[in-house]
């Protein structure tokens, strides 16, 4: 199974949980501390990948971090399970898929917008502005810069890429010239 398919039932299932109980925003900041802490810590990391590590042994480590940081207990408990069915170090990809999970049960989305200069506060707004209005959602948007793009921008919306650089419209014209 894939780890994109893990992440996608585990994250699924916690955001059932969290959308219930109403602690979405405290138990996404504590496990992206949890990411942070596994991750940054290569013998913590280790420890919980190694499978010549008794489980029982990982067990202990767990509930003695557990015990330290004081979690609320759907953290607690998502973590056990976690460790329990040999996931816990996939949870930066978890992470990765709730939040995206959680924006969409909040009708949020992500795009981002990759032009060749910085993007005035006017423009982008009007960029937020029509996607927005082309999706229907709240609209989270990450600006980046290329050079590359020479000029115009290029926008991904999920799996959609709107291209509006002159890069990509010379090469068009390019190949156009040369089909003709």
């Amino acid at each position: 199974m894939s780890v994109e398919t893990i992440a996608r039932r585990y994250s699924s299932a916690l955001a059932d949980v969290v959308m219930q109980s109403g602690n979405v925003d405290t138990v996404a900041a504590e496990l992206k501390d949890w990411e942070s802490m596994i991750v940054g810590n290569q013998n913590l990391h280790t420890a919980f990948s190694n499978p010549a590590i008794a489980h029982m042994a990982k067990e202990r480590l767990l509930d003695q971090l557990i015990a330290r940081s004081n979690p609320s207990k759907t953290t607690a408990n998502f973590l056990k399970v976690l460790l329990r069915n040999s996931r816990l170090t996939e949870l930066p990809q978890i992470n990765e898929r709730f939040t995206a999970v959680i924006d969409e049960r909040r009708g949020v989305t992500s795009a981002s917008v990759t032009s060749a200069r910085e993007l005035t506060e006017a423009e982008k707004a009007d960029l937020k502005a029509n996607l927005q209005k082309m999706t229907g959602m709240e609209v989270n948007l990450q600006f980046e810069i290329d050079q590359n793009v020479i000029g115009g921008a290029v926008t991904r919306l999920g799996s959609t890429v709107y291209d509006g650089s002159v890069k990509t419209q010379l090469e068009i014209l390019k190949q156009q010239m040369i089909d003709s």
